[in-house]
């Protein structure tokens, strides 16, 4: 497999404008002859689904919900990043450029990097215009706060349901497209396949999550916004229908998955109960502006918090991270909270958990400002643990919020098949091994406003592809297959539940695979998996029928895929033996318990091919060189 990532000459600057320049174009009345399939429809796909319905391309829009505005984006909580610099307060696109490479521990492609902050300052204009409501000072000015990894105040926000009205912004800019025909809307429809004719993608295959019908869908190209694999690990900050499904069969069609083992431990989430859990909840890192981390002195001290003097406490952000304090950013700051709680020193039942305490804020600023800020954040957590906030410390631990692997693109953000883009989460191509806080938002909005309606054109114009008809046999071969695995899960009909092995294996992921890995445990983990898979299906247990609403034959299908997917992340970090952002191998730290990365050995982009079935996977390598920026050991002291 060749990688060619397709980055521009020039200096780093320029190089998105020579982009656009160098580009072949496609004329208006051109582009009505172009069919688009866009599968996902949460912040990246909606926009770019508008977007190109609004430069003439005729799309079909998909997906698994009832509706667009349940796209998983709208959960994202504290805010979303651009270079504005409206706060004079140092901030610029080159800042935000070195912000974000720093923060992913140089390992993303620094051109992708570079284009993503210079198009964010363009993301705030346009979702002004389309009317979201961001939080704005006394006298009127969009409001700006921190994130992790940075130390300008560059985050704009919605209060603490910012994702959610960024959403109903694409939406409102989709439905308009949909209400004047230039986009098909297919709600309750899941992409089980990808159709690849002559090498390139050409359509989809679909399962109707209300009837069962299964179709084959045909068009120019398709584009993958279908978010991450983080439900891998079965408990997770995501909803519970985000899965890998579109991006693995993709894989298995010729697109190469890139560093699946840069996985993302969010430090501000609501510890785990007990085993009755199916998914984690966030508690958004805009939370560390005002809040501060602390667990007490001494190990085992039970006191309520109230009783704990300023003198016996560890602000252990503070103390460890000065410079940056309780806004270090997610990877750095998780593992300092499970160090803490591993040396006895935790809150909570179980003693995993440490608290977020907003009493020097409230007396600094007013519960009313606080409440102003956080206010829905607060009244969550009180429906989740009948704690009232205000009034003590919130308990938070980490869980698995995000995922920065992803297929492979280039700068195009074209895969390695021809004709399928993807964008947003599931790709790879802006965080590196870790994301900083309020830049998926940026991340998901780029691509589908700024940058996907650019190149899909460039693809049209230089492609030049035949049309392709639904009754080829890549389509009908494409669609019997999907049939099959389908009879498949359903003829099995064991004795264990689909969720009782997805729970499995998030449990084996998350011991082996999750803060913090190392060679014994991966090893383990990869002999554990293939067994795992194979009792699956053997004895899995899919009630029902095809030809209905079937949610557990939905479910079979993911956690199957969760099966195999789960195998290449651990062989991933196997392979990788460095720690770098949220890939932490125990082996490889430094003195003082930081990340230990080995720039000689490790510094490219693992891009894994499929090679059949029963076969492990081919290792690609695309080197990563920094022309702009000197690879330095990340310090946030």
């Amino acid at each position: 497999m060749k990688l060619d990532a397709n980055i521009p000459a020039g200096p780093l600057a320029l190089k998105w404008d020579r982009r656009r320049f160098e580009m072949k174009l496609v004329n208006p009345a051109n582009k009505r002859k172009f069919d688009v399939i866009v599968v996902g429809t949460g912040l990246a796909g909606a926009s770019a689904a508008a977007s190109l319905a609004e430069l003439g391309y005729k799309v079909q829009a998909f997906c698994y919900q009832d509706s667009p505005r349940r796209a998983h984006s709208i959960a994202a909580q504290g805010g979303i990043n651009a270079a504005k610099n409206y706060q004079n307060d140092g901030d610029s696109i080159y800042r935000l450029f070195y912000d974000t490479i720093k923060g992913g521990d140089f390992r993303a492609r620094e051109a992708n990097v570079h284009r993503l902050a210079q198009v964010s300052v363009n993301i705030i204009d346009q979702c002004v215009a389309q009317g979201v409501p961001f939080a704005r000072e006394y006298g009127g000015l969009l409001a700006n706060r921190s994130f992790g990894g940075a130390q300008v105040s560059r985050t704009f926000y919605a209060r603490g349901q910012t994702g959610q009205q960024l959403l109903l912004g694409a939406y409102q800019a989709l439905c308009r497209q949909i209400s004047l025909g230039a986009v098909k809307m297919f709600p309750r429809t899941e992409m089980l396949d990808l159709v690849v004719v002559n090498g390139h993608a050409k359509g989809i295959v679909t399962r109707s999550l209300v009837t069962g019908e299964i179709t084959a869908h045909a068009a120019d190209a398709v584009i993958l916004a279908t978010g991450g694999y983080g439900n891998v690990f079965y408990l997770s900050t995501n909803a519970k229908g985000c899965n890998v499904t579109a991006s693995w069969r993709a894989y298995k069609k010729g697109a190469a998955f890139a560093n699946p083992c840069y996985t993302q431990i969010h430090p501000t989430c609501i510890p785990v109960s007990g085993d009755h859990q199916s998914k984690l909840t966030l508690m958004s890192e805009s939370l560390r502006n005002d809040g501060r981390v602390w667990v007490p002195k001494k190990k085992g001290d039970n006191r309520p918090s109230r009783q704990i003097p300023e003198e016996e406490r560890d602000y252990f952000l503070e103390r460890k991270y000065p410079s940056f304090g309780n806004l270090a950013p997610r990877d750095i700051s998780s593992r300092a909270a499970k160090e803490v709680c591993d040396e006895g020193r935790g809150v909570g039942p179980g003693g995993l958990g440490v608290y977020l305490d907003f009493a020097d804020a409230i007396k600094r600023i007013g519960e009313a400002q606080v409440r102003e800020k956080y206010g829905n954040l607060f009244d969550m957590y009180e429906k989740i643990t009948g704690e009232n906030a205000y009034q003590q410390p919130m308990r938070i631990y980490p869980a698995v919020h995000y995922t920065m692997g992803g297929l492979w693109v280039d700068y195009d953000l074209m895969s390695t098949v021809p004709g399928l883009f993807v964008l947003g989460e599931a790709n790879f191509s802006d965080h590196g091994a870790n994301r900083l806080g309020a830049s998926a938002l940026m991340q998901g909005l780029a691509d589908g406003y700024f940058v996907a309606p650019y190149t899909l054109g460039h693809y049209f114009a230089t492609a030049k592809q035949p049309k392709v008809r639904l009754d080829q046999p890549e389509f009908k071969k494409a669609a019997a297959d999907m049939q099959e695995l389908t009879k498949k899960l359903l003829a099995i009909n064991g004795k264990r539940t689909v969720n009782s092995f997805h729970k499995e294996l998030g449990t084996m992921m998350w011991e082996k695979c999750g803060m913090a890995r190392d060679e014994k445990g991966l090893k383990d983990l990869l002999a554990q998996i293939p067994a795992l898979r194979e009792e699956f299906w053997k004895n899995v247990k899919v009630a029902g029928k095809n030809e209905e609403l079937n949610q557990n034959l939905e479910h079979a299908g993911r956690v199957a895929d969760f099966l195999e997917f789960a195998e290449l992340l651990a062989q991933d970090a196997l392979h990788r033996r460095e720690s770098c952002g949220g890939h932490f191998r125990s082996e490889y730290q430094t003195d003082d318990g930081e990340a230990k990365r080995d720039d000689e050995n490790f510094a490219y982009v693992a891009a894994w091919e499929y090679a059949g079935p029963g076969r492990p996977a081919i290792l690609n390598k695309e080197p990563l060189v920094y022309d702009e920026v000197h690879m330095s050991t990340r310090s946030y002291k």
